[in-house]
């Protein structure tokens, strides 16, 4: 049974120096540093209590009240990059997740956890911010493009939570729209317009997601990744 490792949270803060040189060290805002936290956690519509978002606009809110990863990723990372640091909650994650990854969890999933319910809304699309809490250029690529990128919770009840609970699956009501199948149809199968239209149908998938995809399906229109990824206009990566 999935269990929860290691659950983080943390506030937006400003770092950098504004006017720096160095683009990648200029000043920026970000809520990505994520810090353990022991006890009973109150888990609320849109967050975790003492966890915030600096970009309200693309993070955060109903549908992404919570942000998960997969313990499992850890030693792929550690190994590639030859970084030990790469500690839980360096993805950004407020959950850190056993025996579960994108190929194993749907859209639509329904969990509880302690006294919570939590619903699978959407895959994670990873920025330019995970690439410059580590200074690895292509980091937000190198994720998107190996599938393991975490998803997003809602919550359908809130209550307290606290590491090392399980996860109770109570409701699947879409076997087929696994996080993974969801990540290669967005981001690999840009072409198939039949495959977007049919994930966009799915009523459990964000609203973002679901307005992206129909684009695709019904105009051919896909956004371009580029900025996200790689925050070009503001720091000239």
């Amino acid at each position: 049974m999935p269990h929860l490792l290691s659950i983080q949270v943390g506030l937006p803060k400003q770092l950098g120096v504004e006017g720096a040189f160095n683009p990648t060290q200029r000043s920026w805002s970000t809520g990505f540093f994520k810090e353990p936290v022991e006890g009973s956690v109150w888990l609320g519509q849109t967050n975790l209590e003492g966890d915030g978002q600096a970009d309200l606009k693309h993070h955060g809110g109903p549908e992404k009240a919570v942000l998960a990863y997969a313990a499992k990723h850890y030693s792929y990372w550690q190994n590639t990059f030859n970084r030990s640091d790469l500690a839980y909650g360096a993805f950004g994650e407020n959950f850190t997740i056993a025996e579960i990854t994108e190929a194993s969890i749907c859209i639509g999933d329904t969990y509880k956890i302690g006294e919570a319910y939590i619903q699978v809304s959407q895959p994670r699309q990873p920025c330019w911010k995970l690439s410059r809490r580590w200074q690895i250029h292509d980091l937000a690529l190198q994720v998107q493009k190996t599938g393991k990128t975490g998803w997003y919770f809602r919550v359908l009840k809130e209550g307290y939570v606290e590491r090392s609970l399980p996860l109770v699956l109570l409701y699947r009501p879409f076997p087929q729209w696994t996080v993974a199948r969801a990540n290669a149809i967005m981001h690999h199968q840009l072409d198939d317009r039949e495959a977007a239209a049919q994930l966009a149908a799915c009523p459990f998938l964000a609203s973002n997601w679901q307005q992206t995809l129909s684009r695709r399906a019904t105009m051919g229109i896909n956004p371009d990744p580029n900025s996200r990824l790689f925050e070009i206009k503001s720091i000239g990566f």
